[in-house]
Order: structure tokens, then C-alpha cells, then sequence
């Protein structure tokens, strides 16, 4: 109680009439006063209002209301895990007074970096040849899926392109995002395993989430893309069946059949529902995952396998800087047939070498490399590289040399299929 609001009467004692007396002793009665109290900030008056419920703070913004009528702290305490740190001095979050205009709406400035997992094709650069059949499967499942509240049909969420090594898969489809101005979100069959269990299925989810807050916030199409999928999902052999392998493979299953209701630990929510998000796949061989993941409800197959003039158009686009022809380019694929897109980018690549030992020789051997490379001075500069002249002539020669690798690989494979026989 605030000492203000009471009136202190002082009784004194009579004094004794002697010559040295004692200090004056009193005492002290403390009564309420009669005086009105004051209001407290306006909350309530000497009228006896009813006092409203006090804020924390006048600024303070954690009591700010959601669509839901519930408080931020609440919605933060009701999530599972508790790992909500996309905060940070963002505008609805914080108060202006420190998200501001100075740095935009949003103070946090490392934030779009750091949640950054989406992916961009700034350095595809030049003209690239896109098979027209494989990009009207991949526009014509995107679409679809995007649609598909429109249409009268079940729509499989998966697209699983599949085909031989070194067919271009993979950059046929990132050919296409380029052209479509799609940011996806990318995976590897890398990301599919883990030491802790439960790990790869939860990250798939929040790839997938990811996803759909770039179609919701940034107004771009996207989609979620696997890479190899067979090589982490596929059974070869003896391979072992891991918990992991098993999670993936229901997260998948559960996203085809529930694409727009995507949990990743926390409590259901009325309106947390999720864009739908296409999902594609790559792999060499999708007979090695597991059937009911790849039936025809769930995921759309495509076996994808160049043709003559697919290939020959690939090829003259990548040799079309060096003034190779497009007689020559064909010339080059009738002299080594029945090969993938990718020899054809090691012929150029094995032209280098030549040129690379000269340039070595140049710079001092091999004796001087680590030197010249790593640890020259500041202004001293590397001799200029002459890259080769690209010839017909030079492209076959690699080409032989290749062709001699493969089959020494081939030989060495069934020699040891042939022991492994006779030891059975």
C-alpha cells in the first residue's frame, strides 16, 4: 500500500519538568484516509468500472490474436517439437517498433538465406535441346496436379521417369523448371538414409511443406524432386531393409493419398492445409522399390529412351561452340551407336587432355604444380590455357579410347561373375 494514501496523527507523551530530559518519545497510528484513490492508468476510476484485464506490456505483441483467436505463445506451445525458429524480428511477429521500414518489413535479412532450400538454374546458361516428349510428360504431370481440384479423376502425385544411365534425365527435367520458371525443391537418394530413425521420412515432409510455401508465399509454381531414388529405396540383391527405408517409402505412399494434409510433428490444425505439391522421380531401375508405392494410383511411370534424332539434337547443341556440324554430329552418333548422352560429353572432355599436359608443361612439370597452383604470389599469374580445336578426327579418337575402357570394364565384371559361378 502506498503510504501516500493514509494521514498520520502524531500523539506526544507530557514531558517530565526535569533539567536533562530524555528524547521525546510518540507513537504512531496509521488510518486510511478518507481521500479518494487514484485511477491506475486510466484502467479504472473512483466510479468502482470494472478493471480490465492487464497487458503485459503496451507494446508487446504476444498477446496478438491469430484468425484462430489464439495467442502466438499458445500456437508456439502447442507444437510438437518446438522448433519454430522462423521468427526472428519479422513484420506480424514482432512489434514495428523494431521490424521497422528501415530493412524492409522484415528485420531478419538472413532469413530467406538461411531457409533457403530451394533451387534456382541461373547457371544453366546458353540453348539446350528438350526432347519434346519428355517435356510434354513432365508439363502435362505439373499441370495436373495443379488442376486437379478441377478434374473428375484421380491424378497420381508421383511421376517416376526411369530409364538407362547417362540419358539426361535428371537435366531434361531441370531443362524444363528453367523454361516453366519453377523453383523445386530437390533431394538426393543420399538424404534417404540416416542414423537416427525417422529422420528421412520428417525431412521429406518438410521438403514437401517447403514447397508449398513457396507456391503460397512467393506466387511461384514448385514441386518436390528425388534424385537416384532407386539407389536409396531399391533392393538389389542381399541388401538389408532398414526402419528408414520402410518410413520413406509410407511418407511417400501417405503424401500420394493425402497430398494436401502434411504432418511434421505438430497438432492438427483446421486450417493448416497444404498446396498440393507434384512430386518426380528419378531412377535406373523402379522394379527394385516397393510395389505398392509404384502402382498406378500413386505414381505415373515413364521409361524415358532418346531416339536417334533426340540424340543427335542433344549432342549438336553441346558442340555447337566448337563449329562442329550438324552432318558431323551425326557422323559422330552413327560411328558410336547404341550409347548414352553422357559418352558423348566425355568424347569433348577427353579432347582436353592433351592441351591440360601442355599447359602443365608450361607452368614448370609437375614438380612445380603445387607451387604454381596453391601458393604463388599475389600478381603472379597462371599462363593462359589455349583450350584444343574441336575436329571430327579428335572426337573419334576419344571416342576409341572410351569404347577400350568399356569393354575392359565389361570383361572384368564377367570374369568375376564367372568365378563367383565356379566357387558356387
Amino acid at each position: 500500500m502506498a503510504l501516500s494514501s493514509f494521514a498520520f496523527p502524531l500523539h506526544f507523551l507530557p514531558l517530565a519538568p526535569t533539567n536533562k530530559s530524555p528524547f521525546p518519545s510518540f507513537s504512531l497510528h496509521c488510518s486510511k484516509s478518507s481521500f479518494p484513490e487514484k485511477a491506475d492508468d486510466g484502467d479504472n476510476d473512483s466510479r468502482g468500472e470494472p478493471e480490465r484485464p492487464r497487458r503485459l506490456s503496451e507494446q508487446s505483441s504476444w498477446e496478438a490474436k491469430d484468425s484462430e483467436g489464439k495467442d502466438y505463445l499458445y500456437r508456439l506451445g502447442k507444437e510438437a517439437d518446438n522448433m519454430n525458429i522462423a521468427v526472428g524480428a519479422r513484420a506480424g511477429v514482432i512489434d514495428d517498433l523494431f521490424a521497422g521500414n528501415f530493412l524492409g518489413r522484415d528485420s531478419d535479412i538472413v532469413f530467406d538465406y538461411r531457409q533457403k532450400v530451394t533451387r534456382s538454374f541461373e547457371y544453366i546458361r546458353g540453348d539446350y535441346y528438350i526432347a519434346p516428349l519428355f517435356m510434354d510428360k513432365v508439363v502435362t504431370h505439373i499441370v495436373k496436379n495443379c488442376i486437379a481440384h478441377l478434374l473428375n479423376t484421380k491424378v497420381p502425385l508421383i511421376l517416376g521417369i526411369w530409364g538407362g544411365k547417362g540419358q539426361g534425365k535428371s537435366f531434361q527435367t531441370e531443362l524444363i523448371f528453367q523454361t516453366m520458371g519453377i523453383e523445386p525443391v530437390i533431394m538426393s537418394a543420399g538424404e534417404l538414409e540416416s542414423e537416427r530413425a525417422g529422420e528421412p521420412g520428417k525431412l521429406i515432409r518438410e521438403r514437401y511443406r517447403t514447397a508449398s510455401q513457396v507456391v503460397q508465399n512467393q506466387g511461384k509454381m514448385s514441386c518436390l524432386m528425388i534424385n537416384d531414388i532407386d539407389a536409396g529405396l531399391g533392393r538389389f540383391g542381399n541388401t538389408q531393409m532398414t526402419v528408414n527405408n520402410q518410413i520413406v517409402v509410407g511418407t511417400l505412399m501417405n503424401l500420394a493419398d493425402n497430398p494436401t494434409r502434411v504432418s511434421i510433428g505438430q497438432d492438427w490444425r483446421e486450417s493448416d492445409v497444404t498446396n498440393r505439391i507434384p512430386i518426380i522421380v528419378t531412377g535406373n531401375d523402379l522394379s527394385t522399390i516397393y510395389a505398392p508405392l509404384i502402382r498406378d494410383g500413386r505414381m505415373e511411370k515413364f521409361y524415358w529412351q532418346p531416339n536417334h534424332e533426340d540424340i543427335v539434337n542433344i549432342v549438336h547443341q553441346m558442340y555447337e561452340k566448337d563449329g562442329i556440324s550438324r552432318d558431323d554430329v551425326i557422323r559422330i552418333v552413327d560411328k558410336f551407336p547404341n550409347q548414352a548422352l553422357d559418352f558423348y560429353g566425355a568424347l569433348r572432355s577427353r579432347t582436353y587432355d592433351k592441351s591440360i599436359s601442355k599447359w602443365i608443361d608450361d607452368i614448370g612439370g609437375v614438380e612445380k604444380l603445387g607451387d604454381k597452383l596453391l601458393r604463388r604470389k599475389k600478381n603472379e599469374k597462371l599462363p593462359v590455357f589455349t583450350p584444343p580445336k574441336q575436329t571430327v578426327e579428335a572426337l573419334f579418337e576419344s571416342g576409341c579410347s572410351l569404347l577400350k575402357e568399356q569393354q575392359l570394364v565389361m570383361e572384368t565384371k564377367l570374369s568375376k561373375e564367372y568365378m563367383k559361378n565356379i566357387d558356387d
